[in-house]
């Protein structure tokens, strides 16, 4: 599987250890930085991880970095994207069964090495149970463009 992984440089440890933990694997990686701990803006991370999944390049994208949750916004920004971020492998295999997320988000300051990568292996493992989920998953690429739906008109 070709995988995408990205961060800020609060997540590079992180990222070179699961980079390193999938090639051992066997999977094939894209590493879109950053190298080192230099500062950086995780939005441009987010957005780069986004667009490789989003164009098929990569099957499924990991983003990274301190909490997780400023990536996770940044990728969720594209609507070919549904990030997740998780914090343990329950969460990580019904992102994929139920929402059929591509790309996963984790928080390096928040979570160990053993449970990123049981995340991770749960969330490669995972599969799209399709069925009544479908429907949701096709509502999340086209949010209504209207507040008719939910403010009466007065």
């Amino acid at each position: 599987m070709r995988i995408a992984i990205a961060s800020d440089h609060a997540a590079v440890a992180l990222k070179t250890d699961l980079r390193d933990w999938l090639l051992e694997l066997g999977h094939e990686v894209a590493d879109l930085g950053p190298e080192t701990a230099d500062s950086v803006d995780y939005p441009d991370y987010g957005y780069d991880l986004a667009a490789v999944v989003a164009e098929g390049t990569a099957q499924l994208g990991v983003a990274l970095c301190g909490s997780g949750i400023g990536i996770s916004i940044a990728v969720n920004r594209n609507p070919g994207v549904r990030c997740a971020l998780v914090s343990d492998p329950l969460a990580a295999s019904l992102a994929r069964e139920h929402n059929d997320a591509n790309v996963i988000a984790m928080g390096a300051r928040l979570i160990g090495r053993d449970m990123a990568r049981a995340c991770l292996a749960a969330f490669l493992n995972g599969t799209f149970a399709g069925g009544r989920h479908q429907r949701r998953v096709d509502k999340l690429g086209a949010p209504p463009h209207s507040v008719d739906r939910i403010l009466p008109h007065q």
